[in-house]
């Protein structure tokens, strides 16, 4: 955090708006699409930004891996589940204003109060760009009770589209029939720490069943991402490690 607060004492000197140059304690990368840039910024653990055009997309905001202070306003909002990793109502009040679109699973609508909920399946819209919400939950790992940690209707995993260029944000989720059904996906999130998510091998598995172009494990916790480096060595997906434990 020495580079934000660096980056925060000079536009202090400057006067330059807050959230100017935020990028510079995370990694980022850019797309180029027929309607113009996307750039994604890996804020760590589960938690990404995307910018589509100067629209600023936070999902799954968590104050443990950034000073929500300093990022930018939020545009809109997706959050995926209500677990306290993913729902982080202080970090969500540093980004929200009265106009921020904010989209979320129903069971985060009722810890919030507020928000638009979208079901597995539904599609519409976030801050004017599409998104569909799509199925997140376990078929193998289960709590002690037998209960799945994300039951199959209640979670939600996103498809953004801007440009033409479908980015996948899985959620918390393991490899489904759903999503090895799914098609033309350009950019994949895939979530990939025990016993909460997916193991290498079942990331490996769903990334070929769907075949992204491009595919980032994040949500990853002490995994070690260079087996899954190694299953897809030779599948022709684009396999990028950047720091989301």
């Amino acid at each position: 955090m020495k580079a934000l607060l660096w980056c925060t004492l000079i536009l202090g000197l400057l006067a330059v708006p807050r959230g100017a140059c935020f990028a510079a304690s995370f990694e980022v990368d850019r797309f180029v699409t027929p309607a113009g840039e996307v750039t994604v910024t890996f804020l760590g653990h589960g938690t990404l930004l995307f910018s589509f055009g100067g629209t600023v997309i936070h999902v799954d905001p968590y104050g443990k891996v950034a000073d929500y202070g300093a990022l930018p306003k939020a545009d809109g909002v997706l959050i995926t589940h209500e677990h306290g990793d993913h729902l982080d109502t202080s970090a969500l009040a540093l980004i929200m204003t009265p106009e921020t679109d904010l989209v979320l699973n129903a069971a985060s609508a009722e810890v919030l109060g507020k928000g638009r909920v979208m079901k597995n399946g539904e599609r519409g819209t976030v801050a004017g760009i599409a998104v569909e919400a799509v199925p997140a939950y376990n078929v193998v790992h289960k709590r002690e009770n037998g209960q799945p940690f994300h039951p199959k209707g209640a979670h939600n995993g996103y498809i953004l589209t801007y440009g033409g260029m479908r980015f996948y944000i899985a959620g918390d989720t393991e490899n489904s029939q759903e999503m090895s059904a799914m098609q033309d996906i350009d950019v994949a999130f895939l979530p990939m720490n025990l016993p909460y998510t997916m193991t290498p091998e079942m990331v490996a598995d769903g990334a070929l069943a769907f075949r992204p172009k491009i595919l980032y494990p994040y949500h990853y916790g002490d995994t070690d991402t260079k087996e899954l480096v190694a299953r897809l060595a030779d599948s022709g997906i684009d396999v990028r490690i950047r720091a989301m434990k």
